[in-house]
């Protein structure tokens, strides 16, 4: 089994509206996919309860130890402020960490630190577990995008992609779908944004 963490230690940076796209990604390409919310907001496992049961199934964890090894793939919904032991406990786990930023000053100031700890973890430092950037509710070519792209230079860390702010996201997520189980006339343009990071999150 393979596990994607989303983690990002500041609130509202779009964590939850990623995992459980990524969620509805593996589950509508046919993968066995569980989800862990160990967000104190529960917000991916209301998103999961709205979920119609004619979708992709995705399965929802209580806990890190409940039985997983039937499932493709485990999606875990970090909470904000993982650091310390928990951070540790999650990179043990992982085997990629996605990382959301939001288009703001503050938004990077809070990323750099947690970016430069989980560089420096041995795991990483080893390749066995892969780090990945998402640009959230920005566009490419944006003054937000390039104080991003100058912000990582010095960590190499991959921007996977840039997802724009739209009500896309917001009206799937009332209905329990991610975009992925929508018509792809409804989401055309965001279904290309995320070409690079399905190619990311499917590597070896």
């Amino acid at each position: 089994m393979k596990t994607i963490l989303s983690a990002n230690p500041k609130g509202g940076s779009g964590k939850t509206t990623l995992t459980v796209n990524i969620a509805g990604y593996l589950a509508n390409r046919g993968q066995r996919v569980a989800l862990l919310d160990l967000d104190r907001q529960q917000s991916a496992s209301r998103w999961l309860a709205l979920r119609p049961d004619n979708l992709a199934p995705i399965r929802i964890l209580e806990s890190k130890k409940e039985e997983a090894q039937r499932n493709d793939w485990l999606v875990i919904d970090s909470p904000a402020a993982l650091h310390g032991k928990n951070l540790a406990h999650a990179i043990k786990l992982a085997s990629k960490i996605i990382v959301p930023i939001a288009p703001s000053l503050f938004d990077l100031q809070a990323s750099s630190d947690f970016l430069q700890t989980l560089a420096e973890e041995k795991k990483v430092r080893n390749s066995k577990c892969h780090i990945g950037i998402v640009g959230m509710r920005m566009e490419m070519r944006t003054k937000a995008a390039w104080a991003l792209e100058h912000f990582l230079a010095s960590l190499d860390l991959p921007i996977l992609g840039y997802l724009r702010e739209t009500q896309v996201y917001v009206n799937a997520a009332f209905e329990g779908k991610s975009l992925f189980d929508l018509p792809p006339y409804l989401a055309e343009r965001e279904l290309e944004q995320w070409a690079f990071l399905q190619g990311w999150l499917e590597k070896e």
